[in-house]
């Protein structure tokens, strides 16, 4: 959970039309209430001395709906499910038959996922990010989401727009982690049924409650 936090639910064009990252994002959040998409994860971590920068990836799926529901499935290398059902925030890591659970209250405030899922308008967002626009690259259109609070993990977030389809999420945290998160075939939707955010807790697995 922590690395994903660190690194898990978001968002400028040449010239520096200033309004174009902010539009972006207002579209993503007025068109897309709900939607799903495949990703893939690289989080790189600062190199030890004498030692090269560590690299790790995954896959899996996501999908949300505001306000606040969340879910990504970690498929490949590890199978691990992050949910989010609108209070509660759900950690499951098959490998060792784990559930983790803490109120999300706690859990997510100032990180992507308030950019991605939690917020429920700009004006909510600018509460708690400074944003800015950036120049484009890779044919998106950027911007930068600053925490106000500077004693959270995260450092800066970017996010980067296709034609007003989410395309990148990019954090990095206070140690010098990046992690990069690249939606494909993203669908934005009206809605999503409640249960596409619950979670069954398997037979037999050890519950943490934090």
């Amino acid at each position: 959970m922590k690395q994903w936090i660190a690194a898990a639910a978001l968002v400028s064009l040449a010239g520096w039309t200033q309004a174009d990252g902010l539009q972006s994002l207002e579209k993503f959040m007025t068109n897309s209430q709900a939607g799903e998409a495949q990703f893939t994860q690289t989080v790189t971590s600062p190199p030890k001395q004498g030692q090269s920068a560590r690299v790790k990836t995954s896959s899996g799926s996501f999908a949300f709906q505001r306000p606040g529901k969340f879910k990504f499935i970690y498929q490949k290398p590890f199978d691990q499910t992050i949910v989010a059902d609108g209070s509660v925030l759900t950690v499951y890591d098959a490998d060792l038959n784990q559930v983790t659970q803490r109120q999300q209250s706690k859990a997510l405030g100032q990180t992507p996922a308030a950019l991605l899922a939690s917020a429920s308008s700009l004006q909510a967002l600018k509460a708690e990010f400074d944003l800015s626009n950036l120049p484009d690259a890779d044919g998106q259109q950027w911007l930068q989401a600053t925490p106000k609070n500077k004693d959270g993990q995260i450092k800066q977030v970017k996010v980067g727009f296709k034609a007003d389809e989410l395309q990148t999420l990019e954090i990095e945290d206070g140690f010098g982690q990046r992690s990069v998160l690249s939606f494909v075939g993203f669908k934005p939707l009206p809605s999503l049924p409640g249960s596409a955010f619950e979670f069954a807790i398997p037979s037999g697995a050890e519950v943490i409650r934090q």
